[in-house]
């Protein structure tokens, strides 16, 4: 819905190496990370809806928060481009034709502010913008894209919708929720 061939390419990639298929759990293709992200950028948010983009642009404070002229989704592509082009600088090659140990290093490195680009600050970037899609998409219900099968609330025991309920928020608080083997999402309930 938002990216291009090659950008869901180079995010796939991203969370297949963020998320490895293991005996818990399946790829982060497979449990619908991209798909997560694609939407959330094609969406309201990825279009900056909530947003002030009228300017003037004056550098902030980390707590001012997002301080930049483009929406979220246009910041995204903006870095993957930046990414893309410094990595093909590195390994003379895409980040989704890096081999796992490679692209994991270079991932460290964007986040740990060691690869660099001109044009993005590819560490604020990453740990900003790329990590929170990442995590939403890990955690959020299944009806969004991400967390398909309910993969990562079954993992800790997140009952889903249930446990949004003040008398069972009261009633289990601190104790383990029976119905967290066999989560509910809004899916569930329609």
């Amino acid at each position: 819905m938002c990216f291009s061939p090659h950008e869901a390419g180079f995010v796939e990639a991203l969370v297949d190496l963020m998320c490895p298929a293991d005996e818990l759990t399946p790829g982060g293709v497979e449990c619908g990370l991209a798909i997560f992200i694609d939407r959330q950028l094609a969406g309201a948010f990825g279009r900056g809806e909530r947003l002030y983009l009228q300017g003037p642009w004056r550098p902030g404070r980390p707590e001012d928060g997002y301080q930049l002229p483009m929406a979220p989704a246009q910041y995204f592509k903006h870095g993957l481009a930046a990414a893309e082009r410094a990595c093909a600088q590195l390994h003379g090659r895409d980040f989704a034709g890096l081999d796992m140990a490679a692209a994991d290093l270079f991932l460290q490195a964007v986040a740990g502010g060691k690869v660099t680009s001109g044009e993005v600050q590819l560490d604020v970037w990453f740990n900003e913008t790329v990590y929170p899609l990442f995590t939403q998409a890990c955690f959020s219900d299944p009806v969004y894209g991400g967390n398909r099968g309910k993969v990562f609330w079954k993992m800790i025991g997140y009952p889903g919708l249930p446990a949004v309920n003040g008398l069972n928020m009261t009633k289990y608080r601190g104790k383990p929720f029976p119905g967290a083997a066999a989560p509910l999402s809004m899916e569930d309930f329609s």
